[in-house]
């Protein structure tokens, strides 16, 4: 008896051993994956959502997201630092696939560019009828002395987007007194121009959520243009990523591109307003809006 005994506390000794062993090994073998991504994505906290609900289903992995603008997001994948990349740059993104950085892009969500500015609006961008002539407008009130303008300046999505509306208007704001490089993301952006009571050019997420937040006083949407202001958000899987981290990464890609009835009722407000759309009842159409600015 006392034995039988003895040998039923050894084997379960064991037992518990091997188990602590498993569980300590799971624990320490977390697969971590590299991510670029833009900031309104991670900003607004839908990289985040994804990543867990993802976690649900594949335990045992991290994606380390790398915050920055788009441009610095794909230079990072150029270098190797990144397997995955999400951004929002057609025309930066368009030099990087040809150059075989990235593979396997999928859209996988969209929303719109807004002008936010002071609600008394002392340029008159309410009353324009494109972002060219509201640029135009800003222009004309900056150099008047009444007006601001603080942008990305960091080679963001956002950044590429409003440098092409100063080209479309003919018009170059850069070194003018009233034209505020920020250098930063879009929060941060949309911040200092709220403190500085000026312009500037946000998608509509994180512009919503800060809002909402009570951070941004006295900015107001003043141009919005579903059409004009599109705003494409893209995934790739970079080329050079190979091993456990691309596996995991071709997983956590197409968790994303699948999952889009996540992306459509993240960060609703009251009114059902989400802060993103999903792609997919409009991908045909969004392809060919990706392609012209791309090549435009």
């Amino acid at each position: 008896m006392r034995r039988a005994l003895l040998a039923a506390l050894t084997v379960a000794a064991a037992a518990a051993a091997l188990v602590a062993l498993v569980a300590g090994w799971q624990q320490e073998h977390v697969i971590r994956v590299r991510a670029t991504t833009t900031t309104s994505l991670y900003a607004t906290g839908l990289l985040e959502f994804l990543e867990e609900e993802f976690k649900r289903v594949r335990p045992g992995v991290e994606i380390d997201f790398i915050t920055v603008g788009s441009g610095e997001a794909l230079r990072r994948a150029a270098q190797g630092d990144a397997c995955l990349v999400f951004v929002h740059a057609p025309s930066l993104e368009l030099a990087y696939i040809r150059a075989g950085v990235l593979e396997r892009g999928a859209i996988f969500a969209y929303n719109y560019f807004v002008i936010v500015g002071p609600s008394d609006d002392p340029a008159g961008v309410r009353a324009a009828a494109s972002a060219a002539e509201a640029f135009r407008r800003i222009y004309e009130a900056g150099e008047a002395g009444l007006a601001r303008f603080v942008s990305r300046g960091d080679n963001s999505g956002t950044h590429v987007r409003e440098l092409s509306i100063w080209r479309a208007a003919g018009l170059d704001p850069r070194g003018r007194p009233w034209y505020v490089e920020r250098g930063a993301g879009m929060a941060e952006t949309l911040v200092t121009a709220s403190e500085m009571q000026a312009y500037t050019l946000s998608d509509i997420g994180t512009y919503l959520k800060l809002k909402r937040e009570g951070r941004l006083h006295d900015l107001e949407v003043l141009y919005t243009n579903s059409s004009e202001l599109i705003n494409i958000y893209s995934v790739y899987l970079v080329s050079s990523c190979a091993g456990e981290e691309r596996e995991v990464a071709e997983e956590f890609m197409e968790f994303v591109v699948e999952r889009q009835d996540l992306i459509a009722g993240y960060g609703a407000d009251e009114y059902g307003q989400p802060l993103f759309y999903p792609a997919r009842e409009r991908l045909d159409e969004l392809k060919r809006l990706w392609w012209s600015l791309a090549e435009g």
